[in-house]
């Protein structure tokens, strides 16, 4: 369906874990590092502790939050942790995921990635069936949605596939019950990575966002969930069913082009080496002379490798980082992202000093990082700055779960290439095309999300996105 361009999204990190020992609160924790580049607002983790479920939440990063006294306290062998970058207004430990519901003496902890589109008409109808909100976050909409198809079923399989059919959008889930049943799902149109790992010499079993995560763990990925699938969890592995089949699918493409780390593989595809290609493509299109190539550290070293290589290039650190400043892309604010760039980034004059530069970088998004950095080059001494940006522009809102601002922002929906280049004061400005995309990728076209270059939401339903706009833009 087509949609209005407009709203500010989310992307999370959720991971699911059994083990056979009491330390799954202690496992959990270092998945949740694994995942922390996928939101730095927030985080927790609910464990089962073979009685009633536990947790914790905090706003602020994983090693902040979780100490060894804590995470003692959380002992089990079951539970669910979680990483968030806010889709609604503010940041406050209500909106913190997991997200404890209970529901007629029971109760379950769910956490997700995703975006519910369709969550402002779905509220309004659970509150006329006499449910109470205490955020106006989807997450509270997804987890009473699952809790009233329970409350109908008595089978967490056949409510989560009910959920399914009534939310629309994208939800990559993790849930456990109050008694330490665990399950994982996807929506049926595949969005959000969700992936299996296992090591049972352990009696280890994982879902989790990345596989980077399931790497940490010691454990073997044994492959994605797929679209509308349900998995469980117990000590003797992994039930899985697929609840719901749809006839397409629409995995993000901005995973292979940003969000995901490198090193993570999904769908059976190495992020890296789609990183790779992806610079290739960019240089086959775009084949610049310059003295070499500068990654934008560090979103946009795999295809800067890449671009160097296909046409003989070197690649220079011309930038340093400040590792300790967050990633600027999926900060909430745009005073925020400003301060960040200052303090991350710093060019290294000796290596640019009278140099044709490529600047590579995955994407511009709203400009003004782009701007600031290459301001920099140029103090720097460089002598001509040409960007090359592996992924095509990006024109439309995500309605889906990525931090895509609203259509105002959003500056190749207002200006042409030309105009963006002499917004930023680049001296050359290429993007990649959407066929290099698709190559590069490794996925075929009808089984991506290419929403935010095209502007063709693959939504199944008639979701109010002007609504939505309207909610999240409170943010």
């Amino acid at each position: 369906m087509k949609a209005k361009l407009g709203s500010v999204s989310e992307g999370c990190g959720v991971i699911g874990l059994r083990t056979r020992s009491g330390n799954a609160a202690h496992l959990i924790n270092q998945g949740l590092y694994a995942l922390q580049h996928r939101g730095q607002e927030s985080c927790g983790m609910f464990v089962h502790d073979g009685k009633e479920l536990k947790g914790h939440k905090a706003i602020g990063m994983v090693a902040e939050t979780f100490d060894d006294r804590i995470l003692t306290r959380l002992s089990g062998k079951a539970g669910i942790g979680h990483v968030r970058y806010s889709t609604t207004p503010g940041t406050s430990i209500l909106e913190a995921q997991p997200f404890l519901c209970k529901m007629d003496g029971k109760s379950f902890a769910l956490a997700f990635n995703g975006t519910i589109s369709n969550f402002v008409e779905k509220r309004r109808a659970l509150k006329s069936s006499g449910y109470r909100f205490s955020t106006r976050t989807d997450t509270e909409v997804l987890a009473f949605s699952i809790a009233e198809a329970y409350g109908e079923t008595g089978d967490y399989f056949e409510a989560l596939g009910r959920c399914m059919d009534a939310l629309d959008g994208s939800f990559s889930l993790v849930l456990i019950t109050e008694n330490g049943e665990l399950y994982g799902a996807k929506d049926r149109l595949g969005f959000k990575p969700l992936c299996i790992g296992s090591d049972e010499t352990r009696g280890l079993y994982v879902v989790a966002s990345e596989s980077a995560a399931v790497d940490v763990l010691g454990a073997q990925t044994i492959g994605e969930v797929k679209p509308g699938e349900v998995v469980k969890l117990s000590k003797g592995g992994v039930e899985r069913r697929v609840e719901r089949v749809s006839r397409r699918h629409a995995m993000c493409m901005f995973e292979y082009v940003y969000f995901a780390r490198p090193d993570s593989v999904i769908n059976g595809i190495c992020v890296y080496d789609a990183r790779y290609r992806l610079g290739r493509n960019l240089a086959k299109s775009w084949p610049m002379e310059a003295d070499m190539v500068i990654p934008v550290p560090d979103s946009g070293r795999t295809a800067a490798s890449g671009y160097a290589q296909e046409l003989g290039l070197p690649l220079i650190e011309g930038l340093m980082k400040n590792r300790y400043v967050w990633r600027t892309f999926i900060m909430p604010r745009q005073e925020v992202r400003d301060l960040s760039v200052r303090l991350k980034l710093n060019p290294v004059k000796s290596a640019i000093k009278g140099k044709e530069i490529v600047l590579v970088d995955d994407t511009i998004v709203r400009g003004t990082t782009m701007r600031r950095i290459v301001r920099l080059l140029r103090s720097g001494g460089a002598k001509r700055v040409y960007v090359g940006i592996s992924c095509p522009p990006v024109v439309s809102s995500c309605y889906m779960g990525i931090d895509f601002p609203t259509g105002r922002e959003l500056i190749a929906s207002r200006k042409s290439v030309e105009e963006i280049r002499r917004y930023v004061r680049a001296d050359r400005l290429a993007y990649q095309t959407l066929e290099g995309l698709v190559d590069g990728i490794g996925v075929p076209k009808s089984e991506l999300c290419l929403a935010c270059l095209t502007g063709e939401y693959p939504l199944e339903k008639t979701a109010d996105l002007s609504s939505l706009e309207k909610e999240l833009a409170r943010k």
